[in-house]
C-alpha cells in the first residue's frame, strides 16, 4: 500500500479503462477522488472514454457523486443499476453521449464477485419479462446500442445472461487505513461491496484505491473489511465534508424534509399491511422509506432492511436512503440480494410510477426521468407480499383532511399514474408473487391476473371518481371499506 493525494491517484487513471466507483446511491462515495479525476480531465482531456460499473450509482440529484463526471469524452458507456441519483449522466446517455445499460441492481452487486471468481457470468430468472429482457429493450438507456443481456435455455427453461465485465479499477472509501493497507469501515453507513469491488479488480489485474479518514498504527482484525493485500493505494481526505456519510446529513440525523399530507396517509396505511408475527420487510426508496420513522412508534417485531445491507434501526430517506441510525447489524449489500431472490422477504413496499391494465409495474422510467430499476425487479419479483406504495396522480396532487368529513381533494395532480400502456415494464404482476396490495392516497387496489380491484376507500370519495382517473376499467369489491385516515 502506498499512500498517495487524490490528484496523484487520478493521474493513475489510464484512457479506456473500466471504472468500479464505490459506495450505494447518497451514501459512501470516495468524493475526493470523484473531484480529482474530474479535474484531471477538464485541464489535460485525460482519462478519457472511460467505462462505469455500479450497482447503485452515487448522487445527490445535482452536482455531487458520479454528476462530476458528466463531461463529453469522459465517459463513453455505463452499466448501472439505480441511476435516480445521478440525473447528469442520464441525460448524456440518453442523448448518445454515452452508451447507457440499466440492468437490475442485485445483478451489479453480485457481478462484482463473479468477476472475481472467474466465472463469465450470472445466469439468472431476474429481470424476465421486463424492460431488462432482450426480447423487450435489452437494458439499453442510449438510443443506439447492442443489448449484452442474452436469453440462455438450460435444464429446459429460459434465462437471463448478464456476462462478466473486465475491470481495471475500483474506487472505493473506507474508515481508517492501518500500515499493512487494512481497511475498516466503521464510520461507513453500510459496507456496499466493497470487498468484492477489490477483489474483482484484482482478479483482472487492476488497481485498487481507496478513501480513507485517517491513517493509523494498527487496526482490529475483525474491523477489516478490505485486507491489505488487495489495496494498492490509499487517499487521506482533506475534510468532513468530502467524507460525509450521506450526503442528506454528515451524523445520520434525520433530515426533517417537509413531506406532503398524502405520503403520509399513504405511509400510515402501509403500516397495516405489516404482520403483527415476526416478518423481514424491505423498504424502498420515495414513500416507503418514511415507513421506518412511524414503524419506530410502534412496537413491531418485523426486521427492516434496505438493499444497501443494512438491517433493523431506522431507516432513513431521501439523500441519506442505503443508512439507518441504530442498526441491528450490517452485511454486504449482496448478501442481501441473495437472501432477497430467494424468496426471503415477507413484505416488500415499493413505490411505482405508473401501472397499466395489464399488470404491468413501472417504477423505472417516467416522461423525461429515468431512475433505473434498481432493486425493485430483485424484490418485486421474489418476496412474498408486495405492497406498491403511490399517489393516484402526480405534479401537484394536494389533499386536506376535514374533520367529520374524510379527504378532500384540493388541487388534483396533472399527471395519471394509472394508464392504459406503462412507458416501460419494470416488472410484470405475472412475474411476481401472488399477493400484490396497491395503496393511493384515496384507495386502496388488489392487483391480480384478473386485473385491479378496488376494496377499500377514503371517505368522503367515490368509487366513481377514483375509476375516472384510471385510463382501464377497474373492480369494485362487493366487500368495500373504508380507509382510516
Amino acid at each position: 500500500m502506498k499512500l498517495i493525494t487524490a490528484d496523484e491517484a487520478a493521474q493513475l487513471l489510464s484512457d479506456r479503462a473500466t471504472i468500479i466507483p464505490g459506495g450505494f446511491g447518497s451514501c459512501g462515495h470516495p468524493d475526493a477522488l470523484t473531484e480529482a479525476i474530474e479535474r484531471r480531465y477538464l485541464n489535460t482531456g485525460s482519462p478519457k472514454n472511460i467505462s462505469l460499473l455500479f450497482a447503485s450509482g452515487a448522487g445527490d440529484r445535482s452536482d455531487a457523486g458520479l454528476n462530476k463526471w458528466a463531461h463529453k469524452g469522459l465517459v463513453v458507456s455505463a452499466i448501472g443499476g439505480y441511476w435516480g441519483l445521478c440525473p447528469k449522466l442520464v441525460n448524456m446517455a440518453k442523448k448518445g453521449l454515452l452508451e447507457g445499460h440499466n440492468w437490475p441492481q442485485g445483478i451489479i452487486s453480485n457481478l462484482y464477485k463473479e468477476v472475481a471468481s472467474g466465472s463469465p457470468g450470472i445466469l439468472s430468472k431476474v429481470g424476465m419479462n421486463t424492460f431488462v429482457d432482450p426480447r423487450y429493450e435489452g437494458g439499453l438507456i442510449s438510443p443506439s446500442g447492442k443489448s449484452m443481456v442474452k436469453i440462455k435455455h438450460f435444464e429446459g427453461e429460459d434465462y437471463l445472461f448478464y456476462p462478466a465485465i473486465s475491470v481495471d479499477y475500483a474506487l472505493l472509501r473506507g474508515t481508517e487505513c492501518d500500515q499493512n493497507g487494512n481497511i475498516t469501515m466503521i464510520d461507513e453507513a453500510a459496507y456496499h461491496d466493497a470487498l468484492a469491488q477489490a477483489q474483482a479488480v484484482k482478479k483482472c489485474g487492476g488497481t485498487v484505491i481507496v478513501q480513507v479518514k485517517i491513517i493509523v498504527d494498527k487496526v482490529d482484525a475483525q474491523s477489516v473489511k478490505i485486507p491489505g493485500f488487495l489495496v494498492d493505494y490509499v487517499v487521506v481526505s482533506d475534510s468532513d465534508e468530502i467524507h460525509p456519510q450521506t450526503y442528506g446529513h454528515a451524523l445520520l440525523q434525520d433530515d426533517n424534509t417537509e413531506k406532503a399530507l398524502y405520503k403520509s396517509i399513504i405511509a400510515r396505511r402501509a403500516l397495516r399491511e405489516i404482520p403483527s408475527e415476526k416478518a423481514v420487510i424491505n423498504l424502498g426508496i420515495g414513500i416507503p422509506a418514511l415507513i421506518g420513522a412511524m414503524l419506530e412508534q410502534r412496537k413491531s417485531n418485523a426486521t427492516l432492511t434496505i438493499e444497501s445491507g443494512v438491517i433493523g434501526g431506522n431507516p432513513l430517506y431521501n439523500l441519506s436512503f442505503g443508512a439507518s441510525c441504530n442498526p441491528q447489524a450490517v452485511i454486504e449489500q449482496s448478501s442481501l440480494f441473495n437472501f432477497y431472490d430467494g424468496g426471503g422477504i415477507d413484505v416488500a413496499f415499493l413505490g411505482f410510477a405508473e401501472i397499466d391494465g395489464s399488470g404491468a409495474v413501472n417504477a423505472s422510467k417516467f416522461g423525461e426521468t429515468l431512475m433505473g430499476a434498481g432493486g425493485f425487479i430483485n424484490i418485486a419479483q421474489s418476496a412474498k407480499k408486495l405492497v406498491l406504495c403511490g399517489a393516484l396522480t402526480t405534479k401537484g396532487l394536494e389533499v386536506e383532511i376535514i374533520d367529520d368529513v374524510g379527504l378532500n381533494i384540493v388541487s388534483e395532480g396533472g399527471l395519471r399514474k394509472f394508464v392504459q400502456s406503462v412507458q416501460q415494464i419494470t416488472v410484470h404482476c405475472s412475474s411476481t408473487c401472488k399477493d400484490i396490495i396497491i395503496i393511493t392516497e384515496r384507495a386502496v387496489f388488489r392487483l391480480d391476473d384478473s386485473g385491479l380491484t378496488l376494496f377499500e376507500i377514503a371517505p368522503n370519495i367515490s368509487p366513481d371518481s377514483v375509476q375516472q382517473l384510471i385510463a382501464f376499467p377497474i373492480r369494485i369489491s362487493e366487500n368495500i371499506t373504508t380507509m382510516n385516515l
